[in-house]
């Protein structure tokens, strides 16, 4: 009887066994022939870092079949199916293998997207099978063939994203060219206007068009190592990667070396972007873009909008035109439907007049948009009349005695600083009710009598402000542009003592202690060499104020009172870096984990000027007296904006100016053009004393210099005992893998060649630990000075030599 039942259990276990086949595989990577994968169900790579099944972008209503990344917080979608056809139902929808294809089917079971593989017959249709593979390929194979190639995988048919592995390849046979092509916003993954892919042109290197027509980036030709306006790939610590160009087709491939989650994007917005996926702070870090500003971007604003980059905003319709979709322009960020008219033109009623005809709105510091055609004309009222009369012109300029004019949509307008001296002057051609009339006589009679009443309110409203001034104190002080407060020179004396109390100076002017009528304490800079007037001063500062990082030091406000300008932050009760690393007075010795911290925040306010900030903000003077720290030790980066208020001035006599020697880059004390790998190096070198407590470069009375790099490159080189660079104070006790790291990092910060130098922003992710980092050579530069100085002290003295008996404590 036991027996009996025990074979009917085994019946019972096998038929639930065979009943359940068709659900055991959901979870796992493969769609057989004869399943189906519909609603919440989905494939997951082998090893589980992709996952394929229907998503809903944001708050869209549509449904699509994607694959994403199943180990990022965030569902960031690699690759879709049926972007330009989305479905309503996923539980109706379903995506199976048929005919030989992977088809996927909408609520009607009507096919809207297949891989479009030549049938197969039935018999060969039943081997067919779709797999996930853990690199992000979704790949459809013959299991029954002895061939290893894929009938069709989704690394040859990409959307928008690049992952480590694929190719964007040209088939020069075909002329077939495969492109990265943008979601049109990011709640729409429909093909949208930008796309990259190889120069149709043929030229080895890669392109970005907007529309599939107009180029407006490219890589820059390749050159056996890199693509020379991408000198990013000069970080092989990061990246492997393949160019292949011959007779039947050019690709580029790259790999990644480490471990981590890294994607590169054709961005909605027009630009490429490589990011790296931080799991400590569930965040994607952004390690190289371009075009660098989005005003760069061709059409950014889309037709009759206009791109500036001096505003929070970038975009913004011209005068008498409104965006053409409300919920895109201002909500998903979406410009590139552009403007619509708010009054259609009047066009072929001209004749009539009474006053409705159309009319120009002049608008100048133009960047003009492209394709013009050029008309013959005497004058400028020529010109203006010539596009008036065409009902298909838009706008007209006139410069050195030369008509130009625009037919149908503008694109790729762009405002300029008002001090730029580059911009143009367009006119605008606008319906008369869009540009205010000019006032009549009646009008002006009017506007004289209300005019006097005004005149007559006003001096008596400036009798009482200037009385109530004289009142004011620093309470009082009105806040503008924002939280920034606008003081009056007068209340900064006073909160001073006049200016009595120095903390410190540089190049840009000194620093003064002062405390507010409320007990907090502050820091005024008073600044010399600025120039600017009012409005300008005005301008840069809010600009300054409004970046906002918990390692930069924040601006509370300013005062600008004819030559006199200063600016007004937090005070930093602990002083500078510098006060601490090399006291002149007895301080508390600053701990390995604090000197980490510092190390750490201090590439954070970097890597945010860098990267996050509107502009790119180059410091120019990374020293550790321009590191500060709280009350808490947490470090500040000052004077962050100050290499921007100083504007065109500073640009010219850019070597002179700012800098400190032995912080200074090469290709600075050379005159070369600075960028932000400027920062980075002076960052390396204030590292080395960070970590040694000593300074990097001392000249004494009798010609002898201490220069600390080039040993310590050495030595970090041939990978000597690392506790001969540690602070004598410290006493050996240190973390000896954060200390290698910092190490490590400092000489790759001073490369000579800029870009072999990694971004503050792959700083950062070392020294949290998200990031490998290898040893690097001996900085070419290092060694010239060491042996072009015959009295170079190298740390070899006794206490070096027996603090490297220690040995390091593992904190």
């Amino acid at each position: 009887m036991d027996t009996k039942n025990n074979s009917w259990l085994m019946v019972f276990v096998l038929f639930m066994c065979f009943s359940l086949k068709s659900n055991v595989s959901f979870g796992a990577d493969t769609i057989f022939a004869n399943q189906s994968l519909s609603g919440d169900r989905t494939i997951v790579s082998e090893g589980g870092t992709f996952e394929l099944g229907f998503f809903k972008p944001g708050n869209s209503s549509n449904y699509y079949i994607g694959i994403w990344y199943k180990k990022v917080s965030e569902k960031n979608v690699v690759w879709v199916a049926n972007r330009n056809k989305p479905i309503s139902d996923r539980y109706s929808s379903v995506l199976r293998i048929s005919g030989g294809n992977l088809v996927l089917f909408n609520e009607s079971r009507i096919p809207i997207w297949s891989t479009n593989l030549n049938s197969t017959n039935s018999t060969g249709s039943a081997s067919i099978e779709a797999v996930l593979l853990d690199e992000g390929n979704l790949v459809l194979r013959n299991w029954s063939s002895n061939s290893s190639m894929p009938l069709w995988q989704s690394f040859e048919n990409p959307t928008d994203t690049w992952l480590p592995g694929m190719k964007i390849r040209r088939n020069k046979r075909t002329k077939e060219n495969q492109l990265l092509t943008s979601w049109k916003n990011k709640e729409d993954p429909a093909s949208g206007l930008f796309s990259l892919g190889l120069d149709p042109s043929g030229l080895d290197q890669y392109v970005i068009l907007w529309n599939y027509s107009e180029q407006y980036w490219s890589s820059g030709l390749w050159n056996g190592q890199i693509f020379s306006m991408v000198p990013e790939m000069v970080s092989r610590h990061f990246f492997n990667f393949t160019y292949v160009s011959n007779e039947n087709e050019s690709y580029f491939m790259y790999f990644l070396i480490d471990p981590i989650i890294s994607r590169f994007v054709m961005d909605s917005a027009g630009q490429i972007k490589q990011l790296y996926w931080a799991d400590a702070s569930k965040t994607w870090f952004q390690f190289w873009s371009q075009p660098r500003q989005p005003c760069d971007v061709y059409a950014y604003c889309g037709p009759f909008g206009s791109c500036n980059e001096q505003t929070q905003r970038f975009c913004a319709c011209l005068p008498g035109f409104k965006p053409k979709l409300d919920h895109d322009w201002n909500l998903m960020g979406d410009h590139s439907g552009g403007c619509v008219r708010k009054t259609q033109l009047q066009c072929q009623n001209n004749s009539l007049a009474n006053g409705k005809s159309d009319k120009f709105l002049k608008i100048f510091n133009m960047v003009l948009p492209k394709k013009p055609q050029s008309v013959r004309v005497g004058s400028i009222a020529e010109c203006e009349s010539t596009c008036l009369n065409n009902c298909s012109c838009t706008a007209y300029a006139y410069e050195n005695n030369a008509c130009s004019v625009w037919v149908g949509d503008l694109l790729n307008l762009q405002r300029l600083a008002q001090d730029d001296t580059d911009g143009k002057t367009i006119y605008i051609k606008l319906a008369a009710s869009d540009i205010p009339n000019p006032r009549n006589n009646k009008g002006t009679v009017i506007g004289g009598a209300v005019g006097g009443s005004a005149v007559l309110i006003l001096l008596v409203g400036l009798f009482v402000v200037v009385y109530l001034r004289r009142r004011r104190t620093i309470k009082s002080a009105k806040a503008v542009e924002g939280s920034l407060v606008a003081f009056a020179y007068r209340d900064l004396q006073i909160a001073t003592k006049n200016f009595s109390e120095k903390l410190g100076g540089g190049g840009f002017g000194s620093v003064f202690k002062g405390m507010l009528p409320n007990s907090n304490a502050i820091a005024v800079k008073r600044l010399e060499s600025i120039s600017q007037g009012e409005k300008q001063f005005r301008t840069e500062v809010s600009t300054i104020g409004n970046i906002q990082h918990v390692n930069l030091v924040r601006l509370l406000g300013f005062c600008s009172e004819g030559a006199k300008k200063l600016l007004v932050y937090d005070f930093m009760p602990n002083g500078s870096l510098n006060s601490h690393l090399f006291p002149e007075k007895d301080l508390k010795v600053l701990d390995w984990k604090t000197r980490y911290s510092i190390a750490l925040g201090t590439a954070r306010g970097l890597a945010y000027l860098h990267d996050k900030c509107r502009d790119c903000i180059i410091h120019c003077d990374i020293k550790p007296e321009n590191i500060l720290l709280d009350a808490e030790f947490c470090p500040k980066v000052a004077d962050f904006g100050l290499a921007k208020l100083i504007g065109r001035e500073f640009s010219r006599v850019l070597t002179t100016m700012r800098g400190t020697r032995g912080y200074l880059a090469p290709e600075w004390i050379s005159g070369v053009a600075i960028t932000a790998k400027a920062d980075v190096y002076s960052y390396g070198m204030m590292l080395f004393e960070i970590a040694s407590g000593r300074r990097n470069y001392e000249q004494f009375e009798d010609g002898k210099v201490k220069y600390f790099p080039t040993w310590a490159a050495n030595q970090i080189a041939i990978g000597d005992d690392l506790l001969t660079l540690l602070d004598p104070k410290l006493e050996g006790t240190a973390d000896v893998e954060e200390l290698s790291r910092i190490c490590k990092v400092a000489c790759w910060c001073i490369q000579d060649d800029e870009t072999h130098r990694p971004s503050m922003s792959q700083v950062v992710q070392i020294l949290e630990g998200l990031l490998e980092v290898t040893q690097s050579p001996v900085p070419r530069s290092l060694q010239v000075f060491a042996d072009s100085q015959e009295h170079v002290i190298f740390f070899t003295d006794s206490s070096s030599n027996q603090s490297s008996q220690s040995q390091i404590n593992n904190t």
